[in-house]
């Protein structure tokens, strides 16, 4: 049976096969919304095509616009003004609910094309027609946001050539293309031989009327942006194109860079020094987050990577949440919807590094070998895996469920203190660790003699008392054992080039004394060109509740570490050597492989903090984490 959703979602491509097929024009210009020609009685019953909640939304709006007939603005009183509401909901309906389906890229490009445009105020549901279509920049830029150099560009990467070509050649459909608007200067300095650029729609915009632009074949003049937007909305363009991207040259960028238009950027971002006499704004941080960064690379000693940045926001005006920096929810202004992010090129979507961890669960889940374990629950299993995060532009905290970030921060800065009371977490609301503290977890394991909640000798006594003389949770160890961490901090910043920059919580004369013996037991520190790397080792990864806490753990603390020794974050290389998903996280994991990540947020830490142990909490400020709910895992003990 046809899910009526996707229905829905696709059903300007629906409207629009139907318009083609039977010779219907559209004239999108006029005012009245007068159809030249149209034969209504082809079109499928709207109810048939509809789920039922929005049947009659969908009879009393798209039908009488496709009749010609004007659509005067509908109250919602009482009860039902909720429905008014909710409608502006239906405008993001373009930006597609499955990623993975034909639909995602045709169903928005044709809704944006549409003359459909639904709008509440005060409860009154309003239409309008929509002409122009959204698009995406693609540009390289140095740090000064210069893009050239006499009209040239002043620098020769073939990585990025291939760059430009792989984003705006990508379709989801073979037989449709993308479109390319660019000015008259920039068409001009394209090389003979490559006019046009193959495989695209040429969008040239000029005013000059002396041109022979107009007389090569796959190119399209037009008068300005507005212009080129327009009728690239209208027939016969917003059938067979795709995306539309702007490439340049300079007063085009200026223009359109952090418009409400642009939906994305694409940008080769140039680490090195190079003059440039023409330049464009920053990207605007507030509009705009990373969905995706490439590790950078050199070539012909040019140092640069590749960021996709995508619109979370329409203006700087919508603030950024103003609480506390470890609240787990954001103000209305800053909550997206991950259907917003399919109209990105698949090649670009899917390097989100969400999918690192995604895949891996998929692959254990379908692939793993079915193993016991120490708490009897079971478990599908594979050995020796590894996912690199890149730290450089965003904070790997896992979008597709809610992640606990208050107590990720709250429990490193415990490791960090080398306490090992749980109690000490439980009074701020932390119980992650209260099944290893129990009475009944302690005796089970041998340490009838322990207090409730002293977990002995774990994390953060190892990391800065290693191998002093273990008594109690209560007693002070100040100036007892070797202070790994601090010997990390003073090796990265004397001897940077140390391949001994070691964090180790495996000792192996205390395991019995331990609660539990370390999960994630190694950590080794690297730096160059001045980024600080760490690479983990985590002998037993529970991919359910522990991985994507440990991510962010670690992410965390190379990012802290890098900000005592002033460094900037480089990569987190997570090594998992048993990478398990428990029988009873199996259902929940795979309702969370159905999600699609959002942009990760943006970490900001306090920049008069430089002490590793003078942090607290409200140090670290997340910035536009909005990530789907919570997904109940119960932990296995």
């Amino acid at each position: 049976m046809t899910d009526p959703y996707k229905v829905l979602l696709d059903l300007p491509s629906i409207l629009n096969v139907i318009v083609k097929k039977l010779f219907i024009i559209i004239n999108l210009k006029t005012k009245d919304y007068k159809i030249k020609k149209i034969i209504i009685k082809f079109l499928p019953p709207i109810p048939s095509i509809f789920p039922p909640k929005l049947a009659a939304i969908a009879t009393g709006v798209i039908a009488p616009l496709l009749a010609g007939r004007r659509i005067p603005p509908v109250h919602f009183a009482g009860p039902h003004s909720s429905v008014a509401s909710n409608l502006s909901s239906i405008s993001g309906l373009h930006r597609s609910e499955f990623k993975n389906s034909s639909c995602l890229a045709e169903a928005h490009n044709l809704f944006m094309a549409s003359e459909i445009l639904v709008g509440t105020c005060n409860d009154t549901l309003s239409i309008s027609p929509h002409l122009q279509r959204t698009y995406q920049v693609v540009v390289a830029a140095t740090r000064t946001m210069g893009i050239g150099k006499d009209g040239k560009l002043p620098w020769k990467l073939p990585s990025d050539l291939k760059f430009f070509k792989d984003v705006t050649m990508a379709t989801s459909d073979p037989t449709k293309k993308n479109a390319i608007i660019m000015g008259r200067k920039t068409w001009e300095s394209l090389p003979l031989k490559h006019r046009p650029l193959t495989g695209r729609l040429n969008v040239v915009l000029t005013r000059s009327k002396t041109t022979d632009i107009a007389t090569t074949e796959n190119v399209l003049i037009c008068e300005s942006m507005d212009s080129a937007l327009e009728i690239l909305a209208s027939s016969p363009y917003c059938l067979y194109i795709e995306r539309v991207f702007v490439i340049g040259g300079g007063e085009i960028l200026r223009e359109s860079l952090n418009s409400p238009g642009c939906d994305a950027i694409h940008i080769t971002e140039i680490e090195t020094d190079i003059d440039c006499d023409t330049f464009i704004p920053a990207i605007d941080a507030f509009q705009f987050q990373p969905w995706y960064s490439s590790f950078p690379l050199t070539e012909n000693g040019i140092r640069h990577c590749f960021t996709t940045y995508v619109r979370v926001r329409n203006s700087a005006a919508e603030a950024i949440n103003k609480s506390n920096g470890l609240s787990d929810s954001v103000s209305d202004s800053v909550k997206f919807d991950a259907r917003m992010f399919s109209f990105l090129p698949k090649n670009i979507f899917e390097k989100h590094e969400e999918y690192l961890y995604l895949r891996l669960v998929e692959d254990i889940i379908s692939n793993g070998a079915l193993k016991g374990d120490r708490t009897g629950t079971g478990t599908l299993s594979k050995f020796g895996c590894q996912m690199r995060f890149n730290l450089r532009k965003s904070f790997p905290l896992l979008t597709t469920k809610r992640v606990f970030w208050r107590g990720v921060v709250e429990e490193l800065l415990w490791f960090i203190s080398g306490s090992t009371s749980a109690k000490v977490l439980q009074d701020k609301g932390i119980h992650i660790w209260d099944g290893n503290a129990s009475r009944n977890y302690l005796d089970s394991i041998g340490l009838v003699d322990r207090e409730e909640g002293d977990l002995g000798p774990v994390y953060g006594f190892q990391w800065r008392h290693f191998g002093a003389s273990y008594t109690n949770m209560h007693a002070d160890y100040t100036g007892q054992g070797f202070d790994q961490l601090l010997d990390v901090i003073d090796k990265i910043k004397n001897n940077p080039d140390d391949r001994r920059i070691i964090l180790s919580a495996w000792n192996p004369s205390d395991l019995k004394q331990m609660a539990l013996p370390p999960c994630h037991m190694f950590a080794q520190f690297y730096v160059n060109q001045g980024e600080l790397s760490c690479q983990m080792y985590q002998r037993s990864a529970d991919m359910g509740l522990g991985v994507p806490f440990n991510i962010a753990s670690y992410s965390l603390l190379t990012c802290m570490i890098a900000h005592v020794c002033d460094l900037v974050p480089g990569d987190f290389v997570h090594v998992l050597g048993d990478a398990h998903v428990y029988s009873t996280h199996v259902r929940p994991l795979q309702d969370q492989l159905q999600k699609f990540p959002k942009p990760f947020p943006i970490l900001k830490i306090n920049p008069e903090k430089k002490d590793i142990d003078a942090f607290v909490a409200n140090d670290f400020k997340l910035i536009g984490y909005d990530p789907h709910q919570k997904i109940e895992m119960k932990m296995a003990v």
